[in-house]
């Protein structure tokens, strides 16, 4: 996976872009396909203006749409129905897209432009950590003693920690150049991180130029040529008084605003160009949709090319005044003056190298539930795989079924009598016309399938009027159709027990040639990462050499699904302080697991605070590489695994997927009966990506 840096202000005017543009030219100039990418764009006609200016500098081959996630007034009606999660899948799914094209991303947050600040810094955390992304803050300096902005920097900082944001650096941006010493003493005394750089304010930056002004606020060029555009304005003139006076208050780089009508005015502008004694405007804005008269443009037109820009605006001349006065700068493609001072003062204040070096190490780890549910989804559908579940007739199920019908998860086939499947399907009005429905009593599979159930069990004493009463149950049959290759997996277990689900599974498709126990894992959805819980769900008391199995079953099935495999063998005891049968157990098995897998890190015996506590760690078993950081947590017994899954799932409001069976020969899962809709969904998911690795 590429590495990831997303760029976010603390508040509107940071400067963010100055930064976007640095680390996208240092990345690039370093050989490293870069790609771009917005998670949020306004709802503007016109282009994002960090996205063009993006595209066309590194010559980036994507359209417009596939730089950014969704516009903004998209994002607030997902918020508003309560959707936030589709929301950030939607944002998520762009970016995987586009990621994939990259060695590195480069992301903008959003811009604090419509006064919710407290939920975009929310947001943005929000989507850098479900991105996988490190995050470089940027406060802004402009307008804050020294004081504050050391308080705006810490304040920043800790709620990007609240929120668990992995923070690469941290730059202060805008200050004013008298401040810059002093403040940079006060951040590295303060408690800002050990990478923070302060840039101090170029007036040319924070600056307009008529272009920015024009495309802002959609104002046509009414008279003069592109080139014009690109003037800087450095103040704003409203022209309402006789021309004498008005020449008295022109200032060099100032905004002319004026009513159209106001032909005195205007030829005075025109007149200061080729005098001397004047200073040099940047241009005229003419309000009130007024047009001069015809005899002052033919006037105009004869002085030969035009010194300025002339730009017309609907509306009086003192709402027009308010609205220019709040345009920001903006870089743009064209304006290759701007776009080296800015980066020119990035980089004369900030270690860019550094910070590209520190990005290159930052592979994160961070696994968040969207993330897993995402990757989930996408690995099911590359390769399609086809599940039955036996319970066709259960609401859940079939609401389950019409998403992953979808989605394009999985190939299903429904278990049950059709008729009064096809009438539930068409009183929830489901879109599964097409589904599969086979029911076991009057199938022509149930013959077969019952004689090659009776040549496998015949040796338990059973008759073949046995095997084809067997054949009617749901679960069994749904079983013969994984050992037959007629599906690639199973799901059941919303309405049936665990044992109605699984044990066909057992006497049927059975272990995995080198397996010597069935086992299950839990996968549990953190805030922040996913971990591995196993077992808890099947083997009551596992002796040391079936609990070295289930080690290695999970360490597995966890690598299958992109979770890098460290195993905490778990005990009421660390290393070597603890004595008795039960952590001797748990110490015969790490030694098992160890022997027959030299390829995984593994260790215990270890307590569940040494094993994800790094602080801990440290104290109880320095220099372990599991310790602190595990991502496989393997119980002692069925009585601490199940307790502990359900206490961590309530207390921490995690999600627990699972219990997800592993070593047999095809995958087979069970469901808890209290599973809701996204339970099936994600097991569904979980089982065609088994019947994928297997």
């Amino acid at each position: 996976m590429s590495q990831s840096l997303y760029v976010t202000g603390a508040e509107h005017g940071s400067g963010k872009s100055v930064l976007v543009l640095a680390m996208m030219e240092t990345l690039t100039g370093q050989g490293a396909a870069t790609g771009f990418f917005k998670p949020v764009v306004r709802d503007t006609v016109r282009a994002d203006p960090l996205i063009e200016l993006v595209r066309q500098r590194y010559a980036l081959e994507q359209t417009v749409e596939e730089l950014y996630g969704c516009r903004a007034g998209e994002a607030r009606e997902l918020i508003r129905a309560d959707r936030y999660d589709e929301l950030l899948e939607r944002i998520l799914g762009k970016f995987r897209r586009l990621q994939s094209q990259f060695d590195r991303m480069i992301c903008a947050g959003t811009d604090y432009a419509g006064g919710y600040a407290a939920m975009e810094l929310d947001f943005n955390c929000d989507v850098a950590n479900n991105l996988g992304c490190s995050i470089l803050p940027v406060v802004r300096g402009r307008g804050r003693s020294n004081q504050e902005i050391v308080d705006a920097t810490t304040g920043f900082l800790k709620s990007l920690q609240e929120r668990d944001g992995d923070v690469l650096a941290t730059v202060v941006n805008r200050v004013p150049p008298g401040q810059l010493q002093t403040l940079r003493q006060q951040l590295q005394a303060g408690d800002t991180g050990e990478r923070v750089y302060a840039i101090p304010e170029d007036p040319l930056l924070a600056k307009p130029t008529l272009g920015d002004i024009a495309r802002e606020l959609d104002y046509p060029l009414v008279y003069g040529e592109d080139g014009g555009l690109s003037r800087t304005v450095d103040n704003y003139k409203v022209a309402a008084m006789h021309v004498p006076d008005f020449l008295d208050y022109v200032e060099e780089g100032s905004l002319i605003i004026t009513p159209g009508d106001r032909a005195d005015i205007i030829l005075a502008a025109f007149g200061t160009y080729p005098s001397s004694a004047y200073p040099q405007i940047a241009g005229l804005l003419l309000t009130g949709h007024l047009k001069p008269a015809p005899q002052v443009m033919d006037l105009l037109a004869g002085t030969g090319r035009p010194p300025f820009a002339v730009l017309a605006a609907p509306g009086d001349t003192f709402t027009v005044a308010m609205k220019v006065s709040r345009v920001a700068a903006e870089l743009q493609p064209h304006d290759e003056h701007k776009i080296a001072s800015a980066l020119g003062l990035v980089e004369a204040h900030v270690d860019l190298q550094q910070l590209a070096r520190a990005l290159e190490t930052r592979r994160s780890e961070r696994m968040t539930p969207l993330m897993f549910e995402y990757e989930l989804i996408q690995r099911a559908r590359a390769r399609l795989r086809h599940i039955v579940l036996p319970e066709g007739g259960e609401e859940r199920i079939l609401r389950a079924a019409e998403i992953l019908r979808l989605r394009g998860v999985a190939r299903l086939t429904l278990l049950g009598d059709e008729q009064e499947i096809r009438g539930r399907i068409q009183a929830l009005g489901l879109q599964l016309q097409e589904v599969e429905i086979i029911d076991p009593l009057h199938s022509p599979l149930r013959q077969p399938y019952a004689e090659r159930y009776y040549e496998l069990r015949r040796h338990k004493g059973i008759s073949r009027q046995m095997a084809f009463d067997t054949l009617a149950d749901v679960s069994y049959f749904g079983t013969m159709m994984v050992y037959r290759g007629e599906a690639d997996g199973m799901v059941s277990g919303a309405v049936h027990t665990t044992q109605h689900t699984i044990r066909p599974a057992f006497e049927i498709i059975r272990t995995r040639p080198g397996t010597r126990i069935v086992s299950s894992v839990f996968f549990m959805c953190l805030e922040d990462r996913v971990l591995v819980y196993g077992d808890c769900a099947v083997n009551p008391d596992p002796d040391a050499e079936q609990l070295a199995d289930i080690a290695i079953s999970s360490a597995d099935t966890a690598r299958a699904f992109g979770i890098e495999p460290r195993i905490a063998m778990l005990s009421y005891s660390t290393g070597d302080s603890g004595k008795g049968a039960a952590v001797d157990k748990v110490r015969e098995a790490t030694r098992i697991a160890r022997e027959r897998r030299p390829d995984l890190k593994i260790e215990g015996p270890m307590q569940y605070d040494a094993a994800v506590d790094a602080s801990v760690a440290r104290t109880k078993m320095p220099g372990s590489e599991v310790a602190g950081s595990a991502t496989v947590f393997i119980f002692p017994d069925l009585n601490t695994g199940n307790n502990t899954y359900k206490a961590v799932q309530r207390s921490a409001g995690a999600i627990a997927i699972g219990p997800v069976l592993q070593g047999l020969n095809k995958p087979v899962n069970d469901l808890s009966r209290g599973c809701n809709v996204t339970d099936i969904v994600d097991t569904v998911a979980i089982t065609a990506v088994q019947a994928q690795v297997g």
